[in-house]
Formats: structure tokens, C-alpha cells, sequence
């Protein structure tokens, strides 16, 4: 009887662990494939900046950037329905507590907003999240390492000294079209 209770505890225990709340990876993840979605993944070469004429801060900032994962739902009359459901799961997953909210830009149906999850001089992810009623919208994530805000406005510099290869961001154009 103590066995059954004892495998009973450790499945209660497997099952309390594995987490089934949704989160953007996992939605970058279950959206990559699907038509109304365009999917990238950018790498910090995407840039083409001459690391020798940066800043310590700036070489810095630079390596704290991992990548940057983009997903954008390009909307069109066919799949209204799916893009005020697929915004709808975005918002709830940024309403996480584990997102935290930096600064937002227009009203709920349109405009955009800034998060991050981490600590404040530890910053993980930043999230921006941006939605048009006329044309969809796009969840971009930047991971790295120990950013702060501090090589953030440090990686702005690097984007303005930067030669970025557009051909990396060709998807992209669809949706702009």
C-alpha cells in the first residue's frame, strides 16, 4: 500500500511540474507552420557592423544579443476571425506575470508595446508586440544574455552604425504589401 501511495505522490508531483501555461515560444513554435503566419529567425550577423569600430559598451551590447524571433499574422478578408483570436492569445500570454510591461503605444486594437522578462539588469527577452486592424500583426523576440537597458540603447547605436543584410528580412515584405 505505501508503494501505491509513494508512486501516486510522484506522479502527482510529474504532473503538478510540467507546466502547460502557454508562452511565446511555445506559440512560435505551434504557429510556424501555419499559412496566415510568417516566420523568422534573425541571427545577430544579420547586422554586417565592423566590430572593430565599436565601443567596448557597443561590443558588449552586441554580444549580449543572441537572436531575434519574428512572427507576424498578415491579415486578409478570408482569416479576420482567426486574427482577432490568434491577438487575443497573444495578449493573454503577455498578461503573464512573467512579461513585464515597459511601455505601451496606442489602444487595445491597435498599437504596441514593449516588454521584458527578467530582471532589470538581467534581461533575458524583450518582446514588442505591435497590431494594425488593416494589416495583422507582429510579436518580435530578442533573446540574449544579461541584457540590461543600458546595452540596449548601446545595441541602438550598433543598429545606426550597422549595414543589415535585408535579405534576411525578405518574408517580412509580404506583410508590408
Amino acid at each position: 500500500m505505501k508503494l501505491v501511495y509513494g508512486l501516486a505522490l510522484l506522479l502527482s508531483l510529474f504532473l503538478v511540474s510540467c507546466n502547460s501555461e502557454p508562452t511565446l515560444q511555445k506559440y512560435f513554435v505551434e504557429n510556424t507552420e501555419n499559412k496566415n503566419f510568417i516566420a523568422l529567425d534573425v541571427s545577430p550577423n544579420i547586422l554586417n557592423v565592423d566590430k572593430t569600430k565599436l565601443s567596448i559598451a557597443q561590443s558588449d551590447a552586441l554580444k549580449s544579443f543572441e537572436k531575434m524571433n519574428v512572427l507576424a499574422f498578415k491579415l486578409n478578408d478570408k482569416n479576420k476571425a482567426e486574427f482577432e483570436a490568434e491577438r487575443a492569445k497573444v495578449d493573454l500570454i503577455l498578461k503573464d506575470k512573467k512579461y513585464k510591461q515597459l511601455m505601451k503605444f496606442g489602444s487595445g486594437k491597435e498599437g504596441a508595446s514593449v516588454s521584458f522578462v527578467g530582471t532589470d539588469e538581467h534581461i533575458e527577452e524583450f518582446v514588442f508586440f505591435a497590431n494594425k486592424k488593416e494589416n495583422g500583426f507582429a510579436v518580435v523576440r530578442i533573446l540574449g544574455k544579461d541584457m540590461n537597458p543600458t546595452s540596449v540603447m548601446n545595441m541602438m547605436s550598433v543598429l545606426q552604425q550597422s549595414n543589415i543584410d535585408l535579405e534576411q528580412l525578405k518574408p517580412l515584405q509580404q506583410l508590408m504589401k
